[in-house]
């Protein structure tokens, strides 16, 4: 029983501190562009989940290119790709877009959609 309690402290521990190191990477001009745009492609609240994915690969392959298009950089794999702490990071990635795209929908929902059932009145 020590042991499950130990593996529940862990997982709790992570979804708080993923969510924080996520909003972290979220934050910045790249990501906010990336939430807004995944808020906006957003139909319904059960895609959510895709969209967060879609979201987490599109950010995760940007700081790749972005480097490369701008000409400060040659092409290369990220050095930590084959670490779990690559991978943490890319979950707790997930987890903030998760929140921020939710947020975003959200907002869209609440005020896009009045607006336009206003304007057929």
């Amino acid at each position: 029983m020590e042991h499950v309690s130990g593996y529940l402290h862990d997982i709790l521990y992570f979804f708080k501190d993923g969510i924080r190191e996520g909003f972290a990477h979220v934050n910045g001009a790249l990501g906010l562009l990336i939430a807004l745009y995944a808020a906006y492609q957003l139909s319904a609240w059960k895609r959510i989940w895709a969209v967060a994915l879609g979201a987490t690969l599109a950010h995760l392959v940007a700081v790749i290119i972005l480097p490369v298009l701008v000409n400060e950089g040659t092409f290369r794999l990220p050095p930590d790709l084959l670490e779990l702490s690559y991978w943490k990071t890319a979950a707790a990635l997930f987890l903030g877009y998760l929140v921020a795209i939710a947020v975003f929908f959200a907002l869209k929902t609440q005020f896009l959609s009045k607006g336009a059932s206003a304007a057929h009145h």
